[in-house]
């Protein structure tokens, strides 16, 4: 019985041990997180109040407060609906193809032989490379005429050498997304190799004396194992593609379809000089990446864990 008591003194006083040291922690941690709060939440509130007033950059101190209207005037603008319609073609396109290049780049990564790690270095230097100058640089290998690009397409006699890339519809959304994709694809590679690394090499062995062959051990291996990776990897890349700014701005300028929902606000906030329709648009942006964020986490963040603790 007394043992008993003791056992039980013991884990209580583990317990009030673990709560203190709990305490302290959030103590300590309380500053910097009311800073961090400050910092995101301050640009957040003034762009929504931003939005729910009219602004007039050309006399000073003419404003008036217009609540929603500013909100009304973006839904009901096509060209809201043309920049959201664009935003999510090129996401839904770019974030599929670098999944499909990122598996293939990881596997070879992960392979061991003879200089995987200049392998892993030449495949990571896209992503090392400023977006914008990512845009700029693809701007002039499909330059027409002097581009690298149309110059080897019509060389080889191959479709597309008398083609303006960037200055067509279809085809100004197609070199947008081969920029992205060139750019980001290490990232998506990068993400899912550190999911390759910690799949056990028994379980390859195991199955090699099965006699399972290599797409059997992919499909039914990896693939499974590497599923909470997978999804951790779209959710980045996801988020990011819907807020893309500088690749479209830098490559296309928005041109032919290519203007994104953070592309738009910025020519309404600096171009048109439309202080609070362009914070609107900005926060409509905002409210369309935490919706899409919220829903992935919703649905597919539960998944994520349980695949983790099955793994």
């Amino acid at each position: 019985m007394e043992a008993a008591s003791a056992a039980v003194r013991q884990k209580q006083k583990r317990r009030s041990g673990f709560s203190a040291e709990r305490r302290l922690g959030t103590a300590m941690m309380a500053p910097s997180l009311v800073v961090m709060a400050l910092v995101a939440a301050f640009p957040i509130g003034y762009a929504i109040w931003l939005s729910l007033n009219e602004y007039s950059v050309r006399t000073p101190g003419l404003s008036r407060f217009v609540g929603i209207d500013n909100y009304t005037e973006a839904l009901g603008d096509s060209r809201f609906w043309d920049a959201f319609r664009a935003t999510f073609i090129f996401t839904g396109i770019s974030v599929s193809i670098e999944l499909v290049l990122g598996v293939a780049f990881a596997l070879a990564m992960h392979q061991a032989f003879r200089g995987r790690a200049v392998l892993r270095a030449t495949v990571l230097v896209p992503w090392a490379v400023l977006t914008f100058g990512t845009g700029l640089l693809w701007r002039s290998i499909f330059e027409p005429n002097l581009g690298f690009a149309p110059s080897m397409l019509s060389a080889l006699g191959l479709p597309g050498g008398d083609v303006l890339w960037y200055g067509e519809d279809g085809w100004a959304m197609a070199t947008l997304i081969f920029a992205d994709v060139w750019k980001t694809a290490p990232f998506m590679a990068l993400l899912l190799l550190a999911g390759l690394q910690v799949i056990p090499e028994e379980v390859y062995d195991a199955a090699k004396v099965d006699g399972a062959t290599a797409w059997q051990r992919f499909t039914r291996i990896t693939l499974p194992l590497l599923k909470p990776a997978i999804l951790v990897a779209l959710l980045f890349r996801t988020l990011d593609a819907l807020r893309v700014f500088d690749l479209p701005f830098a490559l296309t300028n928005g041109a032919n379809g290519t203007t994104t929902l953070s592309l738009h606000a910025y020519n309404e906030l600096t171009k048109n000089r439309l202080v609070g329709e362009g914070s609107a648009l900005a926060v409509l942006t905002f409210v369309v990446v935490m919706t899409v964020s919220f829903l992935y986490i919703r649905f597919v963040g539960g998944n994520i864990r349980a695949m983790a603790e099955e793994s």
